[in-house]
């Protein structure tokens, strides 16, 4: 079947988006579109304008017998601000506030659309890096680990509080949780991570950086090198954490619950 160009842009853009990062020769569009590989070229240099001028993402060509192109995922400043502030108002309705000054996450943290902006947003603060995985330690920040990792098309590796016999030998450390301040237990099969990997670490929520500190020595376990961390929501207070140079996606300031008044905001260096 002969398509025309804005149908060959169109369907090459899908199959780019749907697969990040992820490398397709130009003989796989040649044949997949009956075309020559002149005519793909140029379907995809109309579709990286495209994709530029309406700030959706990357598309790059890689040169070389191994080369092709792919699709990178990438989000302005102001898509940031829009998914960010959006995501803020929904949790600043003061309904979310459970005894504790706990907030209420969960239809946010399992939102597909949400959580896969989220992930995207990750992913582009560490593009340019060499990442092996995406570490995150069960349950709630499973979902938005996920689509990071899915962005960067790297696995994801779940830390988890308890050891399963069906992942062989572990390795299990004790750390010290900043939300409870209690002696919390993570372990991970030895054979999960390979030695010297590079790996993003992403979570839901930080509050003095324990639970990140705890999955940064299981990574020294595997001499794996950290090169970011992502957290859904960071607070404030306290203002120096067990950790540096992470990248939280939205600021708690304040939950104030006689007042049912919950102050959240973007990270201004996203936005």
């Amino acid at each position: 079947m002969k398509l025309k160009r804005n149908e060959r842009v169109g369907a090459l853009i899908k199959i780019l988006s749907d697969h990040p990062n992820e490398i397709f020769t130009l003989s796989y569009f040649t044949n997949r579109f009956n075309a020559a590989k002149s005519t793909i070229s140029e379907d995809i240099v109309v579709a990286k304008k495209m994709m530029e001028d309406l700030s959706l993402g990357k598309i790059e060509t890689i040169a070389g017998a191994a080369g092709g192109v792919k699709y990178i995922p990438f989000t302005s400043r102001e898509n940031n601000r829009v998914v960010l502030e959006d995501i803020c108002k929904k949790l600043a309705e003061s309904n979310r506030i459970v005894p504790g000054t706990f907030l209420y996450m969960a239809d946010i943290i399992y939102n597909p659309a949400l959580v896969r902006k989220m992930g995207e947003i990750f992913a582009s603060q560490f593009i340019g890096e060499t990442v092996d995985y995406v570490v995150t330690v069960e349950t709630k920040g499973i979902p938005i680990a996920l689509m990071t990792a899915n962005a960067l098309n790297v696995p994801l590796i779940i830390l988890r509080r308890d050891s399963k016999v069906t992942e062989g030998s572990t390795v299990s450390i004790n750390y010290v949780s900043g939300s409870t301040g209690k002696i919390q237990t993570m372990s991970i099969s030895k054979r999960a991570i390979k030695n010297g990997a590079n790996v993003i670490i992403i979570d839901d929520f930080m509050k003095a950086g324990g639970t990140a500190k705890g999955m940064i020595d299981m990574m020294k376990e595997f001499e794996a090198n950290v090169k970011g961390i992502g957290v859904m929501i960071a607070t404030s207070e306290p203002e120096s954490k067990l950790v540096d140079q992470y990248i939280p996606l939205l600021i708690l300031q304040n939950v104030d619950e006689k007042k049912g008044r919950i102050l959240v905001y973007p990270n201004e260096n996203l936005v």
